[in-house]
């Protein structure tokens, strides 16, 4: 059973901040099979109440407004506005596309690259890129994709600078963010840049998130899976019980009965990569289960994950994951033995002030 949400913009209340001349309405594009989720964190963040006469209007757009559409498959959203609103907006948020194989229809590519010759700011989230993509506002430009969608975007449309790393990418005119969540992640960065730090870390605090993420979508990205290999299955188990012991290529050679020049040459052809990078992503992705499960110390984690000192762990626990251990910690790691009860109404002014 569907479930249908007519979307509205919410009005603004008076709070103690300048006004601003210039309105800032934000159009949030929505289509059949939108991604509910990147939809509603875009009109969250936007469409925030009590947050001054200044702050953002928010409108819903779509080809045909008034008809309902398929955000997720179970819940059905029915825009407030069409394509023709794209006009007046500041800002145009385009969502998750909700497949890449299918071509957008020309009347919103049309309207995109009207907006955009009039200077309305673009940016798009998670797969939304490919709609950008496929109006031809990517063209020579750096965009950010969920990493599972980098290379197809990157086979697709050759003028454009894929980086799988980043959370987001800012041209100025157009941005993109990565997957899912990383929209939000977008959706504060904008706000910083129209209304400063401050703004932006109140922002996050009514949100309970970050306001801003150390670290890009490596540390999200699953391990490779390795080609069949029943010769070097048995090491690769002995190493992942042996990671604070010498793991040296005399070593592992030794171990697996081979020559050092058979060894690395079989062992690249069933990896993809070389023995001493594969045991330090096999000793980085260590720190990262004990980083996320116990509450050992960062030294106790770089000896039992076997790196020679706390600072070699974090030297390559930063290159390969983009982040610190300590922050990766905070991130993923649950919390152990407290509770918090969380609002979400707004804070009171005597609230803000113990803050």
């Amino acid at each position: 059973m569907s479930v249908i949400v007519e979307i509205m913009p919410k009005s603004p209340s008076s709070r103690n901040r300048v006004a601003r001349s210039n309105a800032k309405l934000v159009a949030v594009l929505a289509y059949e099979g939108v991604s509910a989720f990147e939809l509603g964190m875009a009109i969250e963040v936007f469409g925030l109440p009590n947050m001054g006469d200044d702050w953002y209007r928010v409108i819903v757009c779509a080809e045909h407004p008034g008809t309902p559409l398929s955000a997720g498959g179970i819940v059905k959203v029915v825009a407030d506005a069409g394509l023709a609103s794209l006009a007046d907006a500041t800002t145009i948020i385009v969502p998750g596309w909700h497949d890449i194989d299918a071509s957008p229809p020309d009347e919103l590519l049309d309207a995109l690259v009207r907006a955009h010759k009039r200077g309305v700011r673009i940016a798009s989230i998670c797969t939304g890129v490919f709609v950008l993509a496929a109006a031809g506002l990517l063209d020579g430009r750096r965009a950010a994709v969920h990493w599972a969608q980098a290379e197809a975007l990157a086979d697709r449309y050759s003028k454009i600078q894929v980086d799988p790393n980043v959370l987001y990418v800012d041209e100025g005119d157009i941005l993109s963010s990565a997957g899912r969540a990383a929209g939000l992640d977008l959706c504060v960065h904008i706000v910083r840049k129209d209304f400063g730090p401050e703004i932006a870390n109140e922002v996050a605090r009514r949100m309970v998130i970050p306001a801003h993420r150390e670290g890009g979508q490596a540390q999200f990205i699953p391990r490779p899976v390795w080609t069949k290999d029943d010769t070097l299955a048995e090491l690769r188990a002995w190493v992942g019980a042996h990671l604070d012991g010498d793991l040296s290529i005399g070593q592992l050679a030794s171990k697996a009965q081979m020559s050092r020049r058979t060894f690395i040459r079989r062992f690249e052809a069933a990896a993809g990569t070389a023995p001493g990078k594969w045991v330090l992503h096999e000793r980085t992705a260590r720190a990262r289960i004990l980083l996320e499960t116990t509450s050992m110390t960062i030294e106790q984690v770089a000896t039992a994950s076997g790196f020679s000192s706390a600072d070699a762990l974090r030297h390559h626990f930063r290159t390969q994951y983009g982040t610190s251990p300590n922050r990766y910690r905070l991130a993923f790691a649950p919390e152990r033995g407290t509770s918090k009860m969380l609002s979400c109404e707004t804070p009171s002014s005597d609230e803000k002030s113990r803050a």
